[in-house]
């Protein structure tokens, strides 16, 4: 969050789930969006060994102001697309930090009480939407509304940018399916 009077601001992201959950494309979007914005942003994807059903994360740091590393070791905020990632990056979020969950496939809330906390049925409003897929995007969308680090607005136009060629037919979809979990 911009803190008032121009200081600077540095907001760190970790972004996880399973292989095939878009997670990477869920840290492109938020980074071109911070870019719109006129940000300094730095986007670290990771894999595990498995291309589907293996870990994926992504680091993302949006700052006021030059960024060091694009390597996250304490986050600010934590997307928490399924029960292992959670439980594995729960506790570095830094106190008064945020932490989203896919409540529809993480079967817990968090644990702590010293950071926002948050929680959407993103995959179940992404089958209400018509397709699963864009559980990615609910939950971007409901994490910007709780945490204002870029605008929903800002995710909607980087979308052509963040999206693959072979992905673009899923642009207007993806866009309801953030405009829905910001709701």
């Amino acid at each position: 969050m911009l803190k008032a009077g121009g200081e600077n601001w540095q907001e760190r992201i970790i972004l996880a789930g399973f292989g095939g959950q878009g997670i990477v494309l869920m840290g492109k979007l938020i980074a071109y969006a911070a870019l719109l914005e006129h940000r300094c942003v730095t986007c670290l994807p990771s894999y595990g060994p498995q291309m589907r059903g293996g870990t994926a994360n992504c680091m993302v740091t949006i700052s006021t102001d030059r960024i060091g590393s694009p390597y996250v070791t304490d986050p600010t905020s934590l997307i928490a697309m399924n029960l292992p990632s959670l439980d594995f990056f729960e506790p570095q979020v830094e106190p008064g930090g945020c932490i989203i969950v896919n409540s529809s496939l993480v079967p817990r809330e968090t644990k702590r009480r010293d950071i926002l906390a948050g929680s959407v049925e993103a995959t179940r409003i992404a089958e209400e939407l018509g397709d699963d897929r864009v559980a990615n995007m609910v939950a971007l969308g409901a994490f910007v509304k709780l945490r204002p680090v870029v605008s929903v607005n800002s995710l909607i136009h980087a979308l052509p940018k963040a999206l693959s060629t072979r992905k673009k037919q899923m642009l207007s979809l993806d866009e309801k399916a953030v405009r829905r979990g910001a709701e």
